[in-house]
């Protein structure tokens, strides 16, 4: 069986590895130059379905790079107040997911990450080959490129992003839906006298979530890539709440209408974006696919991205991705007809992936569009959770304490 990968981003390069692993000829073909073209990024955090499908799908000397470049990153969620006060703590690490040295929870920067996945790739990634459009063969599928060449397979797999154009020829009629939300987000380094002002709480690597009164939501992480640290922010929204012409708007004055936002909340709140460089400040509007539908199979299907781009707001995109590679090479190497291997991928892919789906919106619409009557609501729920176990349990799933 031969196997073309559109699109060498995380789920392609991980798929690849597995497919490769078990003996199957697969091959990816990216359209950026070997050094250029990946999406800015500052780091992923890899929980326990992402870290075990990487571990399943790739070589150990790959998979020991991932495991020395990632750094511990808790599962703890926070929510404060814009005085600072903590209004709860949800601790989510489960015990096998906390202590299991494969799904222990980690962040890794991105470029190490991907320099891992690339790790002996070599001749089997193709750079500088745009993917224009496919046709179903007699024999399997053949991928044409924009340069005039071609290459034919059995299968085709569109691991080629949020645009992916093999979704575009493939399920037309999914396509991706505004929220009406934009998040502006940059990066603050940890350093000098900020890093001594700034609570335990918000440097520890867990996710941090300021939440108002009002409309809006701040959210922080700490990033550790060796000796550096670095605080990254986003301030999510209703697009309807900025002004006109938001996204023209450069990296300073985007900061300062953050800055205004933040007016009168704690000192060590607004240093972490008075600190900011500018050039990190952009807008990131929010959109998503809708519910997945049924479809039957073919000898083209999709992955990551592609298929079920999501909002950041669950922070488990990335993971997915990885793990639809790790279920497409399970599949495929399972000795079944190809196509029917891939309905069997499909199906599981669009149960877990719905309901990530869904937990991704919900975050969005509840953190961005709630009214002040909602939100004052919430924040009586998490003071009342704190205290009491069973309602936080509701709230947040079943935690460690």
């Amino acid at each position: 069986m031969r196997v073309l990968i559109i699109g060498a981003g995380l789920g392609g390069l991980t798929l690849l590895h597995g497919l490769r692993g078990a003996g199957i000829d697969a091959q990816v073909y990216e359209r950026s130059p070997r050094d250029g073209g990946q999406p800015a990024s500052y780091g992923i955090h890899l929980d326990a379905d992402g870290l075990r499908a990487l571990h399943h799908c790739l070589p150990a000397a790959n998979w020991k790079q991932i495991d020395a470049d990632g750094v511990p990153a808790p599962m703890i969620v926070r929510f404060h107040d814009p005085r600072g006060s903590v209004l709860a703590t949800v601790d989510k690490r489960f015990p096998v997911n906390a202590t299991d040295p494969v799904t222990k929870r980690r962040a890794v920067n991105r470029d190490d990450l991907r320099a891992a996945l690339l790790l002996g790739t070599e001749p089997a990634v193709h750079w500088d080959k745009e993917f224009d459009h496919y046709e179903l063969t007699g024999s399997g599928v053949r991928a044409h490129f924009a340069d005039g060449t071609h290459a034919d397979g059995d299968l085709l797999i569109g691991a080629d992003g949020s645009n992916s154009r093999v979704r575009r020829q493939r399920l037309p009629e999914l396509r991706r839906q505004e929220l009406g939300i934009l998040n502006i987000a940059g990066r603050t380094s940890l350093t000098g006298d900020l890093a001594t002002r700034l609570p335990g709480e918000l440097t520890d690597g867990g996710i941090n979530n300021v939440v108002p009164a009002g409309r809006g939501w701040l959210f922080l992480s700490t990033w550790a890539a060796g000796a550096d640290r670095t605080i990254v922010w986003a301030w999510a929204a209703a697009t309807s709440s900025y002004p006109a012409g938001v996204g023209d708007l450069d990296g300073a004055r985007l900061k300062s209408l953050v800055l205004d936002r933040v007016r009168g909340w704690a000192p060590h709140l607004r240093a972490v974006v008075e600190a900011t460089d500018p050039g990190t400040v952009g807008t990131v509007p929010l959109r998503t696919m809708p519910t997945l539908p049924d479809w039957d199979p073919s000898a083209v299907t999709l992955l990551g991205d592609a298929v079920h781009n999501m909002t950041p707001m669950a922070g488990i995109g990335a993971n997915t991705a990885l793990r639809d590679a790790d279920q497409l090479r399970q599949a495929l190497t399972a000795g079944d007809d190809p196509v029917r291997a891939v309905g069997r991928y499909e199906t599981a892919m669009r149960a877990y992936a719905n309901r990530a789906l869904a937990l991704s919106t919900r975050n969005a619409r509840n953190a961005t569009l709630a009214g002040p009557a909602n939100r004052a609501v919430f924040r009586s729920l998490l003071r009342l959770g704190q205290r009491v176990p069973r309602l936080r349990q509701k709230m947040f799933g079943p935690t460690v304490r």
